[in-house]
Formats: C-alpha cells, structure tokens, sequence
C-alpha cells in the first residue's frame, strides 16, 4: 500500500473522570476514535512491523495464535516497564483507569449500549467457565431441573466442549451437540440441523437453558449465522444465549445489538493485533440478576464482574492495556478493520482456491461462509486416515518445509467413494504474501509427486 504523508495528524481520545471518551489533540498516550479515509501505512512499514516473524517459515496460520506487530509490543513493554519501575503507584493509580480506558474502546468496537456490559478477560475459555460456571450453579441451587439441556455445536472449541462437561454435565445437565455437515453448502444445512437439536432439547418436558453458538468454528473453520441461531433461540424460549466468538473480532463484524445473545466473547490476540492474552466478555444488561464471577476469586470479588475481572491478583496485565494502541495500528490502513476485513477475506478466499485448483480439490465451504481462513481440502493420496495422520502431516510440512498450517481430518462418510478426508485451515493477515501459500502448494505437490503418504511417517 502506498503512504500518505500529508495528513498524518490524528485525533486521539481520552477518558473523562466517569470514563467517558472525550476527543483531543496531540496526546502520544491515547487513540483515533475515527479510521482515516486513507491508508497511511506502506508496505516496507508492514514488513517492518512484522520483521520478527521467521522469514524462514510460511506462516498461514494466523488462526491459531495471532500475530502482535512491533509497535502494540513496544507499547506492551512500556507498560510492563511501568509496573516494575514502581509497582504500587501502578497498582493505585493507573491500572483500574488504564483498564477502564480499554473497556471504554471495546464498547464502541462492537456497539454496545453501556461500559458496565464489558469484562476484560485472559481469553475466550476465560469467558466460557464464567458464563458456564453461572449454569453450573443454577442446577446446583435447584433453579434448573436436572434433565434439562445446554446446547451446542459439535464443532465447537474443545476447551469450550471440555468446559460444558466439567460446568453443565456434572451438574446434572444434559447436552445436546448440533450435528453439522461439513463440507457445507449453505446456512440452511446449519439452521435446519440445530433447531433439530433445540427440539430435541425440550423434549420430555425440559427445558433448554443454554444455548452455546461458535460466531466462527475453529476446526474446521466456517462463518455460523449467528443472528439468525440466536433469534430462533428467542422464538423458542432458551434461557440465555452464549457466543464464542473467539475468532471474530477482526475477521468478521461484530455488533452487540445486530446479534442480541446474551453473552459474547472474542479474542483480542487472534485477529486484532493484541499481544497473548486478552479477550473480552460482553454481558448484556438484564432486569434480571446474573450471578457472574471470576473463576479467580480475589480482593475485588462481589463488585460486579468487570471489576473483579479488572484484578486476579498480582500478574502481567499489560496485553489487556494495549487494545487502544491495537486499534491505532488497525486505523493506520485503509478503511481501517473493516478494509482489512475485507481484504484479508478476498485474499485467502484466492489463495484457496488457486490450491484447491493446484491439488484438484475442493473448499469445504463456499466464500460467503468464510471469514479470513477457509478450508481446502488435500490430496486424497496423502491417505490421512485419523487426526493423529493431520498432526503428523502438519509437523511434517512445518519441519521438513517451513510451511506452518492446521490440518482437519473429516471422517468419510459410508458408501463415499474417493472422499476427501483432510483438510488445511489456510488464514490471511496483513502481513502474508503469495509466496507463502506457494510455498505450501509447492510442498503437498512434491509429497505428491514421491508418492508420500501419512502411513510412512513415524508414530
């Protein structure tokens, strides 16, 4: 992208004493409430940002970890230079503003009513103990009937679906996966089978009390309609509406009152340039009382959410600090995130099917149904036969080949003749060029072509 050196002054914004923004000039310590119309960010200050990454690897896997640029890090260690000069003057008189400044931001990013509807978090698995933990309690104190169900998708997160057993399942609750066909053709295939799982659900006289809804699955990756899910939840009488949208913020829109659920969660480390680890946890106002904690019990406990979350004892909290230098660093591109939304997309969306088209595949889902990652599927002759062969095979590649990618294994289905059975998650950030996905199309060629297969790698 070309820079723009004529009109780099940027309006910044501050907190006022109730913690409202208020728009001034020329403070190095604040952020832009409004994306310039024009990218001022070139293609050498990319690579630079991102200079520490290894060159030597083609790294399609944003997905998984994220990517923080050099000036959020710098921005970072300010801050944690900050605690250890003086840790209490920190403590007392900068961390509680410094994390309001940040809930502050977050608000406006994805249209909140209020300040008090958003908890800083470690992360998105942060954010399901605390909504499940609630459930758990629920059972446990007789306001939930044993029998009755939480539902979810069977493509959810497996810390999330490890969660739901430990909180839901041990409580009494019983769970109900939504069966999901992947390749997938069409929202409708998702909408039909989980209003499936929700009659399911009710059936026998109980009642669903929660529904969890993935915004984006991880494994294998495809774009849920989520407000339609959750509107079919209202229509139906769930009880509450939990979102894990680990991966959205920064790789699809995100709007509180365009989804309505009840709870929201998005990690700020994967798609929006945060150092590990920060999320946040969006909890709708309610008339009624939600009885949300920690999971970390500390000095704070009792005083709302946001405020207990705001302090777990003595720890790092400097990536929670760093979202408005985050955003200030989104804003450097044209049209902001969503211009690299938008790009990110129609790039991998490319880059997938320039693959598919290489190996004579397919994408798992059409581009409408992905986000900055897409599924393509891999040579059938590589034979992957099990998730240990997709494990095996994405060490392979990252070893002998520098090529750093996930790999899904789908199970054939019966009577499936020639099925493709893996698939790589491809992803797309700022910071990727074509040679990287050349790179990983280059390698499954030359396994190909020495008619490798997943058999001849050691167990």
């Amino acid at each position: 992208m070309a820079s723009d050196h004529h009109n780099t002054r940027r309006h910044r914004f501050d907190l006022n004493e109730n913690g409202d923004t208020a728009v001034i000039k020329n403070n190095h310590n604040h952020v832009p409430t409004k994306k310039p119309k024009l990218s001022v960010i070139s293609d050498a200050e990319v690579r630079s940002e991102f200079a520490h990454h290894d060159l030597a690897v083609a790294r399609i896997n944003n997905g998984s970890f994220g990517s923080c640029p050099a000036s959020v890090i710098a921005a970072q260690q300010r801050w944690q230079l900050k605690f250890l000069q003086q840790p209490d003057e920190f403590y007392f008189n900068q961390l509680k503003p410094s994390i309001l400044r940040t809930r502050n931001v977050i608000k406006d990013l994805i249209n909140a009513d209020d300040v008090e509807e958003i908890s800083i978090v470690d992360n998105a698995t942060t954010a399901a103990a605390i909504v499940l933990q609630q459930t758990s309690w629920a059972f446990a104190e007789g306001r939930f009937n044993k029998g009755d169900t939480a539902v979810m998708l069977h493509y959810a997160y497996g810390a999330v679906k490890k969660s739901v057993q430990a909180y839901v399942s041990r409580a009494g609750g019983k769970v109900i996966e939504v069966q999901l066909p992947f390749p997938v053709s069409s929202n409708n295939e998702i909408v039909s089978e989980f209003r499936k799982a929700l009659e399911k659900g009710k059936s026998d006289g109980h009642k669903v009390r929660l529904a969890v809804i993935d915004h984006i699955t991880s494994m294998p990756s495809v774009v849920i309609p989520v407000k339609e899910l959750v509107q079919i939840c209202r229509n139906e009488g769930v009880d509450q509406i939990f979102v894990d949208a680990a991966h959205a913020i920064g790789c699809t829109k995100v709007d509180m009152k365009e989804i309505g659920a009840d709870f929201y969660t998005s990690n700020f480390h994967k798609w929006f340039f945060c150092p590990p680890s920060v999320a946040f946890l969006y909890c709708r106002k309610s008339d009624k009382p939600m009885d949300l904690h920690h999971p970390v019990v500390s000095h704070e406990y009792g005083n709302g959410l946001a405020i207990e979350s705001a302090w777990i004892g003595t720890r790092d909290y400097s990536a929670q600090l760093v979202v408005p230098e985050a955003v200030e660093f989104v804003n450097r591109f044209e049209g902001g995130v969503d211009g690299i939304r938008k790009r990110n997309h129609e790039k991998v969306v490319e880059m997938g099917e320039m693959l598919a088209k290489a190996w004579k595949t397919d994408l798992g889902s059409p581009p409408e149904m992905c986000s900055s990652m897409v599924m393509v599927g891999l040579p059938t002759c590589l034979e992957i036969c099990s998730d240990s062969d997709a494990l095996k095979l994405r060490t392979h590649l990252r070893d002998c080949f520098g090529v750093e990618v996930p790999i899904y294994f789908r199970a054939p289905k019966d009577g499936e003749v020639n099925p493709i059975t893996g698939y790589a998650r491809i992803s797309h950030q700022v910071y990727n060029i074509i040679a990287d996905y050349y790179k990983f199309r280059d390698a499954v060629n030359k396994l190909v072509n020495d008619e490798f297969t997943c058999a001849t790698l050691s167990h």
